[in-house]
């Protein structure tokens, strides 16, 4: 999907735990089954992301061995160099 052009919601990046929160609300409200919509809401990107070139590699919700997203609103499989805005160190 993503290679195809999916446009996902990069923007606004949450700088707080509201707005951290409002989106795993989002995320939530999606059916589980929804993987083109939790990329679209979580704002993922297939290549770094920001100033700092943020990596999925980098987040703490990245398992490393398993490219996953361990985050619970999200459980989806994920690329190291991927990024989204719920992105967290």
């Amino acid at each position: 999907m993503m290679e195809d052009g999916l446009e996902t919601q990069t923007e606004p990046f949450p700088e707080d735990h509201v707005q951290f929160e409002a989106v795993l609300k989002e995320l939530r409200d999606l059916p589980k089954d929804d993987l083109e919509g939790k990329l679209v809401v979580s704002g993922f990107v297939d290549h770094p992301y920001g100033e700092d070139d943020q990596r999925c590699l980098e987040c703490m919700y990245y398992l490393v061995h398993r490219k996953w997203c361990d985050l619970p609103e999200l459980a989806v499989p994920v690329e190291p160099e991927w990024w989204c805005r719920l992105w967290r160190i």
